[in-house]
């Protein structure tokens, strides 16, 4: 069993930074790509932000410049860094990752979530 906990959500006021973290635990035998995607009230789930094993990042053009995607392999975690903060940046926040199995077979797992929100 593979879980990914979230933390570091809250509400923060517009212009401000929060730093969102994920740790990956259980019985896998490596990491392969993980990601942070967000879904707002009534809309789709997106990615927001992904960074490979061998840490090549990759942004959605909304974010750029102002969120940083980064992992510890040592530590099963990744994590976003978000600075200047905006109200259309409130939604929750999933991060995902690939994990392998001894026998190369591959998954994805989510975490459950933690929410952003910007507001005065």
């Amino acid at each position: 069993q593979v879980q990914l906990v979230e933390s570091g959500g809250g509400l923060v006021q517009p212009g401000g930074s929060l730093r969102l973290s994920c740790a990956v635990s259980g019985s896998f035998f490596s990491i392969g790509a993980m990601a942070w995607y967000r879904q707002a009230p009534g809309k789709q789930r997106t990615v927001v932000a992904r960074i490979t094993s061998n840490g090549d990042t990759t942004y959605a053009d909304s974010v750029k410049g102002r969120f940083t995607i980064s992992r510890d392999n040592a530590k099963n975690a990744v994590y976003l860094q978000m600075n200047d903060l905006k109200p259309e940046d409130t939604a929750v926040y999933y991060c995902k990752a690939v994990v392998f199995g001894r026998s190369g077979d591959a998954r994805e797992v989510w975490g459950q979530g933690t929410l952003v929100t910007a507001s005065s």
